[in-house]
């Protein structure tokens, strides 16, 4: 997300039932084609020869202050969708796509757990977007054998479990796979860049207390510590909390020479802004959830500041470009930002696997699908739009790239990639 594929704000018309939104999705233009890409048929249509219909869902933040992001995954995910129903990629199977909207929400993500879980066509699903969302959703995945791959959650604990920090590893939801590096890469990436291309040595901590907020802080404070550096403060805010007067003094009677923050760019940008204007005017660096342009529509002083992003940018993907032609060609209205391709990737990864057991199986959709689909899903391995994909035994992804970006001119640009 940012530059050329950064996600715009737009404004969604909803229709709310129970607090659950489903989508439908966009008329095919008939553009696009190559391997893996392109679009024919929309992904609530079947193709002619199908005799089976298959439902890829979706949970992302498709309203509320995170949807610039949870579109380009309903999208992208839509696209992939599309593209194998052109291809007729699984001979015999129909894919469709079941978009739910869980508003970042941990309470609406369980929800729509449950009604994923209660469709019966459902073999697979795409998201969420935030991991604390995925701690809700994940144990009625699990208990339903319902295989999820997320293009975006990035916490270590839900692969690894609780003590991976302590060396002991073991994967809670055998289910659950994700396409995006974790935070145990991500964290100590932004600390490794800090200290040894910036040249920073003091640093005050921030997060959010959410999941996703408090694993990247605790793995940035744990690198910061092995490289020599020194953590000089920190401090949580509450998310929408708006005065950070208080916690401006602290920050600028520290000493820091840059601030790290564990969160969202809702709660980002208004905090750099405010660190700027009383004083303390250091850079702030933030993981993938502060990497947008909303980060820098909301936030004039944001000028220096940095954010780590998964992967490399898009553009600078094997498949990334021909993916970002296609999905312009197919006529989303919003922007795939920095999680589509993963998001394609994701969708795919569990296309791949519906195609796996259907072969398995003599070519028709087996009885107990989605426990067939969960088995086929471990051995998974393709070229993507991120490049190669495939999944370690604790179902994270072989990919282990990481973007530096930096806000020059009011605008994101990146400034280094690297792979661990």
């Amino acid at each position: 997300m940012g530059r050329k594929a950064t996600v715009l704000a737009v404004a969604l018309a909803t229709l709310a039932v129970g607090g659950v939104l489903s989508w439908t999705l966009l008329p095919d233009s008939g553009h696009g084609s190559g391997s893996g890409s392109g679009s024919a048929h929309g992904g609530s249509s079947s193709n002619d020869t199908a005799t089976t219909t298959v439902v890829i869902g979706v949970d992302a933040p498709l309203t509320g202050g995170l949807a610039s992001f949870g579109t380009g995954i309903k999208n992208s995910a839509d696209l992939a969708v599309r593209t194998a129903n052109r291809r007729t990629y699984v001979p015999g199977v129909a894919f469709e796509l079941k978009a739910l909207d869980d508003q970042a929400q941990p309470q609406t993500g369980r929800q729509n757990a449950d009604a994923l879980v209660a469709d019966d066509r459902v073999l697979g699903v795409v998201g969420p977007l935030n991991s604390s969302v995925a701690q809700s959703m994940l144990p009625s995945f699990a208990s339903a054998g319902l295989v999820d791959v997320s293009p975006a959650n990035t916490n270590p604990v839900l692969t690894l479990g609780g003590d991976w920090q302590k060396g002991v590893k073991s994967r809670p939801y055998p289910v659950y796979y994700r396409t995006t590096p974790t935070d145990a890469l991500q964290g100590p990436f932004a600390a490794r860049y800090l200290v040894k291309v910036a040249k920073k040595t003091k640093f005050f901590v921030i997060d959010d207390r959410k999941t996703y907020g408090a694993g990247l802080a605790d793995g940035f404070t744990a690198e910061v510590a092995a490289l020599g550096g020194t953590v000089v403060g920190s401090e949580h805010v509450e998310p929408g909390s708006n005065d950070h007067a208080a916690l401006v003094a602290k920050v600028r009677a520290s000493g820091a020479e840059a601030v790290y923050y564990g969160g969202e760019y809702p709660d980002a940008a208004p905090l750099s802004r405010q660190l700027k204007e009383g004083g303390a005017t250091v850079p702030l660096m933030g993981g993938d959830g502060i990497f947008d342009t909303e980060y820098t529509r909301l936030n004039d002083r944001a000028e220096g500041d940095l954010a780590t992003s998964v992967g490399a940018p898009t553009e600078a993907l094997g498949g990334g470009t021909a993916f970002l032609d296609d999905y312009r060609a197919a006529g989303y209205p919003e922007d795939a930002g920095q999680y589509g391709a993963y998001a394609y990737d994701a969708a795919w990864a569990v296309i791949e696997a519906v195609k796996s057991a259907v072969a398995a199986n003599g070519g028709t959709l087996p009885s107990g699908a989605r426990a067939k689909v969960a088995e086929a899903m471990a051995g998974v391995s393709f070229d993507g739009r991120t490049g190669a994909v495939s999944f370690d035994d604790y179902g994270d992804t072989t990919n282990r790239q990481l973007t530096v970006h930096t806000v020059q001119g009011g605008a994101w640009h990146s400034v280094r990639t690297d792979t661990y």
